[in-house]
């Protein structure tokens, strides 16, 4: 059975609710072979995309919906425990997401390979306030902050976000890596809130980080069309406010 028969099959058992024809049907593939690395990659991620798609399109219902991505995140919670390992790499991430459903199954499957990939990752999923994200970053100092499937309602504070980070320095040259929701389809969407990496999926994540290890510093001058809303005294007390944050 090839990979994009799998995929059909599987779509289909989870769109109809079986779990447990889902749940054999991956766990027969990994037993001819395929790694719970490729089988979240190639099937559970693809599905959770084309789930949120139809359902974004009217073409899933919201019962169908639910099924679907609970399904996923079951299979995808057994495939983490089945990840070939990487001995630790002494590199660091803080995962962070939207709200939705499928933005913390796509955000847990980035955490779940990144630990495969021997990278050491603190999932903090969604609702966290920005200062409480900073202060996390100024612990950890991790080596990248991901933010993963956020909405459109949800993109000006991220911009705060990576303004803050970029102002107050809690870790330096941390970057900021962007991937799915509302980035993956807005083009130019993550250049323009100045993250430093984009990844339409897990995968690709992946390979764009290890091809940028090293952050590069952009100038910092007013984006085309737009004016500065802060003016540098306040962005100054905005710095020292959240200094003091992470200071304790």
């Amino acid at each position: 059975m090839t990979i994009a028969d799998l995929f059909k099959q599987y779509l289909e058992h989870i769109f109809s609710g079986k779990r447990s024809a889902a749940r054999e049907l991956i766990f027969a593939a990994q037993d001819r072979g395929v790694s719970a690395s490729k089988l979240l990659k190639s099937v559970v991620w693809p599905a959770m995309e084309q789930t949120e798609r139809l359902y974004r399109d009217n073409h899933l219902s919201r019962i169908v919906e639910h099924m679907a991505t609970r399904i996923n995140r079951t299979i995808a919670d057994q495939l983490q425990g089945m990840l070939a390992r990487k001995p630790k790499s002494g590199k660091r991430m803080i995962v962070v997401c939207g709200k939705g459903e499928v933005d913390e199954l796509g955000a847990q499957i980035t955490a779940d390979l990144f630990e495969a990939e021997g990278w050491g990752v603190w999932f903090v999923g969604s609702g966290v306030a920005n200062d409480e994200i900073l202060q996390l970053v100024g612990t950890v100092q991790p080596d990248i902050l991901t933010v993963y499937g956020v909405q459109p309602v949800d993109v000006p504070a991220v911009r705060k976000l990576i303004e803050l980070i970029r102002e107050v320095e809690p870790c330096d040259n941390m970057q900021v890596l962007v991937a799915g929701g509302v980035f993956n389809r807005a083009e130019g969407l993550a250049d323009e809130i100045r993250a430093d990496l984009f990844a339409d999926n897990a995968g690709d994540a992946i390979k764009v980080v290890a091809e940028h290890p090293i952050r590069v510093e952009r100038p910092d001058v007013p984006e085309p069309g737009r004016r500065r809303k802060r003016k540098r005294a306040v962005r100054n007390q905005t710095a020292a406010r959240a200094k003091a944050i992470v200071g304790g």
